[in-house]
This record gives structure tokens, C-alpha cells and sequence, in this order.
């Protein structure tokens, strides 16, 4: 999987929230994992919700 957008729950939106926090590739977001991605994005945009990390947690599982 090259694309953020491959994974489960991702969308183009969260993709390039993202890749503003500095996570450009799955393999970084399971890395880093959901929490931590997260918090990078809540730094660039203090109105995410925590159906967002709900959706990072599922794709770093592969689970929907």
C-alpha cells in the first residue's frame, strides 16, 4: 500500500491531515500509531473529533 487512503476509514481528508502532521505512508502511521498521529493532527487543527482517532485506531488495525 503506497497511498494513507488505501487504509480502512481513510479518507482524502484525513489523508492529507495526515500528511500536514508529517505521516506520508501507512507504514509511518503504524509506526507511529493512532494515538500519537492524533495528537499531530489536533496540533494543526484543534477541531478534530474523536471519531477521527476512532478511524486512525482502525486503520493502523486494518479493521473498518
Amino acid at each position: 500500500m503506497a497511498n494513507l487512503s488505501e487504509l480502512p476509514n481513510i479518507g482524502k481528508v484525513l489523508e492529507q491531515d495526515l500528511i500536514k502532521a508529517g505521516i506520508k505512508t501507512p507504514a509511518e502511521l503504524k509506526d507511529v500509531g493512532s494515538k500519537e498521529a492524533f495528537l499531530r493532527i489536533w496540533e494543526n487543527d484543534s477541531t478534530v473529533c474523536l471519531s477521527e482517532l476512532c478511524a486512525l485506531e482502525g486503520a493502523v488495525q486494518g479493521i473498518r
